[in-house]
Formats: structure tokens, sequence, C-alpha cells
């Protein structure tokens, strides 16, 4: 397979993005979303994420979300007493949303149009914490150099605060005949490809740009975190999902595999 150099994979996979944008609008979770931002406790974070969130402590911080999609969870940030959040995308249609949503919110996110790796100097050494949730890694290419960038966004002693899928996931395909079978390797290099729109829950018979899905082992995330000067402080590896429903399937096994995990680092 053919992959692209890094800077045409990251523009692909923006134009995936942007193609995929309306279909999300398309759905009841949305509109339920519109509502439901307007009060002032609001949040979508689940307990997992909202208690790591207590205990690295936000109330009064300044905060920075890295991949914000529609802006929802920077927007919940807010009920745990952050004093500032920005939002950071690449996909121009998804921050439309997340600017209607911060029309309705009790409370004014700032959002932002880029690339990781092309942050605004006005983003630098500014924040306590940045935040990065399900779905943010596997669309970099280079994983040590997101970290870099990601770095870059924090004061020192700022915390990066991680909620992703956990790699392992990628080994098994849910809609395979035997979807417990090991599909495809825990090293694998070469990334997945759709041309379908990005969505949660099923599919969209529909051509858009082509996107590019990185597979990122733990050893490539803590080498790459280490080497973009983080101190791990924090890492647990949990056997719930916090990926699309589909994958509700591999829950509560008598042999588990883990689904999602949990990262503080504390910029030196």
């Amino acid at each position: 397979m053919e992959v692209p150099n890094n800077k045409n994979a990251i523009e692909s996979n923006r134009q995936a993005w942007n193609d995929s944008a309306r279909h999300h609008e398309d759905s009841p979770d949305w509109q339920a979303l519109l509502n439901e931002v307007a009060q002032a406790d609001f949040s979508c974070l689940d307990e997992t994420l909202h208690g790591l969130l207590e205990q690295v402590g936000v109330e009064g911080k300044e905060l920075i979300q890295l991949g914000c999609n529609n802006g929802r969870e920077s927007l919940s940030l807010f009920a745990l007493g952050a004093r500032s959040v920005v939002g950071v995308d690449q996909s121009q249609a998804f921050l439309e949303q997340a600017r209607e949503l911060n029309r309705r919110s009790a409370y004014n996110a700032e959002f932002i149009e880029a690339d990781i790796h092309h942050l605004p100097a006005s983003l630098h050494h500014r924040f306590d914490v940045a935040l990065i949730t399900i779905g943010v890694l596997n669309w970099m290419p280079d994983i040590g150099e997101f970290f870099r960038h990601v770095a870059s966004t924090l004061k020192p002693g700022g915390k990066l605060v991680i909620y992703e899928t956990h790699p392992f996931l990628e080994m098994v395909d849910p809609d395979a005949a035997d979807p417990y079978r090991l599909a495809t390797s825990y090293f694998r290099a070469e990334p997945f490809v759709q041309e379908e729109p990005i969505v949660y829950v099923g599919k969209v018979e529909q051509q858009v740009a082509k996107s590019y899905w990185f597979v990122h082992n733990l050893g490539a995330i803590f080498s790459g975190a280490i080497s973009a000067g983080l101190n791990i402080a924090h890492f647990r590896e949990y056997a719930h999902s916090n990926r699309e429903e589909l994958y509700d399937q591999y829950l509560n096994q008598e042999a588990q595999m883990p689904m999602c995990f949990t990262l503080v680092a504390s910029k030196g």
C-alpha cells in the first residue's frame, strides 16, 4: 500500500473530517447536545475522565484541548471550574459546530482552527493543562513530533492529560465473522485507510477524502512523550470501552482485554 508523506496524510485527514461533519449533525445526539449545553453544569465527560481531571486539579486553571472536534468536551471543562478553555482542531466544519455550541453555552471557550503541527505562537507556554481524548493520537503520523507540539503549549510544570482507546483494540476487527480472532499485528507499521465518512455509528456509503489511521503501540506513546520532555506521573489501563458501541462486544469477557487508558505527564 502506498502511504502518503506525513504532510499529505494530515491534509487528507483534515478534508475527510470536513467531509464527515454534516453526518454528525444529522444524528439525534446533536439535537440533544444543542439543548444540554445551555445548562450551567453541562458535562459530557464520563466518570473516568471527570475523576482524573478532578485529581489533576483544573479549578481556576487555563486549559487547552487538542483535537477538540465539536467542542462538547472543551465546554464540559467549565463544570470542573476551569478559568479558561481553548479548543483546537484542524476541521473548519467541526469548529463551526463547536462555535454553535459555544453560543448556546453559559460559558465562553475559544476555538481555534489549526493543525497541531503548526500551532500559533499565542498558544505556546500558556496552559496549565492540555487535554487529549479518544481518537486523537491515531490521526498523527509521527507520535513523537506530535507530543513535542503538545508540550509546547504547556507552562513549565503544566500537565498533559490523555484518555484514549487502548492500542490493543487495533488488533481486532469487530465487524469480522470472528471478532475475537486477532486481525492485525500490535506492531503494525502501515495505517488503516478509509474512503467513507468518519462516523461513530454504522457506515455511510459515500466516497470522501481518504483518512489515515495510524497505529501507535504503548511503547511508541511512552517514548514519544518522554522524548518531548514530559515526565509520566500516572498510567492506568481499563476494562471498559470509550470507543464506538460496536466494541462493547469485547466487554465483560473471562479473558478481558484492555480497552482504554489514562496517562498524565508533566512538563519539566
